[in-house]
């Protein structure tokens, strides 16, 4: 699409202050009619307050205290929130980043789409609601109709998130803020959205806002660039000048810290490693590679799992009998003692299915699942609450996970109490305290509350728990898919250092090819609740044999 020389919004020296801190400093930039703007920087840049401040989102302590946003020639920031809600849904709209919790879950999702066209436009029912269809056509749902009557809850991430696209489209913008819009979702997902976004795009002739921490997706989308840091724009330019030869040592530093492709590093290079330019990691060889798997897959499996089956009964309407789906279809595969088993797939291909299953927190229905060569399926609830200790998971939500009413210390002190592990609250508090040290917290932050902490942090507390019961196989389900590139790369070296000190294997679960590459032994591909291929993570990246595999290979953004 052919970008306009004209400015349909200018921000002027935008200064945000949350409680009296500033999040955003001076932050200037134009935004042109028909141009893709991608705002990229690590969690607390000020990418997403940036955007909320220009749709008059901020929350009750935030302010705007400098500056000026000006959207045809209007400013934005001196509005009352009465004279932005002629503007806000109608001439600027915006994508969130978790479509669960942006979609009102007491509401079908037709009719969420629809309240857009109550509140801006003179309508009868049944204008709107075709409208609705229409517009859940354009974002390619399937069947637009079955979807207006369904609960968000009952769709996919993926279609959730088109209904999202749906909702801020409504009105046919002038300018579409997309905050994170493809964290959650799998590779295949995220292209289409991304395709989607540039039809779209061309269609209504509108501007798009997109903010993301995966640096090659927005080097795919964007016509230009500005990079955050510490609330300030560090760097602006255009999206191949940036990428190719940053000027700023963050940028470079922003781009270092993505697993490469095309190479394996003892560790990756974190945001301040790059920023205080220390020496990069040696790579690891693929003769040492060798060597460690020929060690590895010697011994017997640490965890069988054996012609595996899970059915779920799919709730079809009410006047029609329900459907049997196959979650799981006999799979089967082994785990070895300090392995690194890489899942990956497409959402609802059973990667998530398979780890309840693992855990008997979701008994499967046929099949065996063997753990130092015992059927942990025909265990008693007595007998397997022994075991379970040696069966951890890190879950993709820390947040969630934790305990809001617990402060971390008695988060990672329960499950030790639990398991009847060391001999006093005394011993188990001193645990607690060398687990925080060795993922990277602080002593004082046993006392403190999960709110406290960022979501990198959070992940570290979820880490330091599974590792509370010394586990012997630890479950990462998505644990480092909402995280940004400078905190994941910190995770991902954390997993591996702590993996060499513990010796326990991994069941690593993600819908990133990139990041399983580099943190795999092996790499396991789900498609429809069946292996479609197994194999040492470098064959399987680099000469995939299932077509499959082929395609979520394909649907990876290029490096940069």
């Amino acid at each position: 699409m052919s970008i306009s020389n004209k400015a349909i919004l200018t921000l002027n020296h935008l200064t945000v202050a949350i409680e009296g801190r500033e999040v955003v400093s001076d932050l200037s930039f134009e935004l042109y009619s028909g141009e893709i703007l991608g705002i990229v920087g690590a969690s607390g840049s000020g990418k997403s307050i940036s955007s909320l401040a220009i749709m008059g989102l901020l929350p009750k302590q935030g302010m705007i205290s400098q500056g000026e946003i000006l959207f045809k020639k209007q400013n934005l920031a001196s509005l009352s929130n009465t004279e932005m809600q002629s503007i806000r849904g109608r001439k600027i709209s915006m994508i969130f980043q978790e479509p669960m919790t942006a979609l009102n879950p007491s509401m079908r999702c037709g009719d969420q789409v629809a309240e857009v066209f109550k509140n801006h436009a003179a309508m009868t029912s049944a204008s709107i609601k075709a409208e609705v269809i229409s517009l859940f056509e354009k974002v390619q749902l399937p069947s637009p109709i079955t979807v207006f009557r369904k609960f968000p809850h009952q769709i996919s991430g993926g279609q959730q998130q088109r209904v999202m696209i749906a909702m801020a489209l409504a009105c046919k913008p002038d300018i579409l803020i997309a905050d994170e819009p493809t964290t959650a979702l799998d590779v295949t997902v995220q292209k289409e959205v991304i395709e989607l976004l540039h039809v779209l795009q061309k269609e209504f002739k509108m501007a798009i806002i997109f903010i993301s921490h995966d640096l090659p997706l927005v080097a795919q989308l964007a016509d230009r660039v500005v990079v955050m840091q510490s609330g300030k724009m560090v760097e602006f330019g255009l999206t191949k000048e940036i990428f190719t030869t940053p000027a700023h040592p963050y940028t470079k530093a922003l781009i270092k810290s993505r697993p490469p492709l095309n190479r394996r590093p003892y560790r990756l290079p974190t945001l301040d490693d790059c920023l205080n330019e220390r020496e990069e990691a040696p790579l690891i060889d693929r003769q040492s590679r060798m060597k460690w798997h020929e060690k590895l897959y010697n011994k017997p499996p640490l965890l069988e799992v054996i012609d595996l089956k899970k059915n779920y009964t799919k709730s079809m309407q009410w006047w029609s009998r329900s459907k049997a789906f196959k979650a799981l279809d006999e799979v089967s595969f082994q785990i070895y003692e300090g392995e690194t088993l890489g899942l990956v797939g497409e959402s609802g291909c059973g990667k998530s299915t398979l780890a309840k299953c693992i855990l008997l927190l979701d008994p499967a229905d046929e099949g065996q699942i063997l753990y130092r060569g015992q059927d942990i399926t025909k265990l008693s609830k007595k007998a397997f609450r022994t075991l379970r200790k040696d069966l951890q998971i890190v879950f993709q939500d820390p947040y969630g996970s934790l305990n809001p009413r617990m402060t971390v210390g008695q988060a990672i002190c329960e499950p030790m109490t639990v398991h009847g592990l060391h001999q006093n609250s005394q011993r188990r508090k001193q645990v607690a305290l060398e687990l925080l040290e060795k993922v990277g917290l602080l002593p004082e932050h046993f006392e403190r509350y999960p709110h406290e902490f960022s979501g990198g942090q959070r992940q570290r507390i979820g880490i330091a728990r599974a590792l509370a019961v010394q586990p012997k196989l630890i479950i990462c389900d998505e644990s480092v898919s909402a995280l940004d590139l400078s905190v994941q790369a910190q995770i991902l070296n954390l997993l591996s250092d702590l993996q060499k000190d513990f010796g326990f294997s991994y069941l690593f679960i993600s819908h990133d090819l990139t990041v399983v590459k580099y943190i795999s032994d092996r790499i396991m591909v789900m498609k429809d609740g069946q292996i479609a291929e197994i194999g040492e993570s470098d064959a399987v990246y680099d000469a995939p044999k299932s077509s499959y595999t082929q395609k979520l290979i394909a649907s990876l953004p290029e490096s940069i």
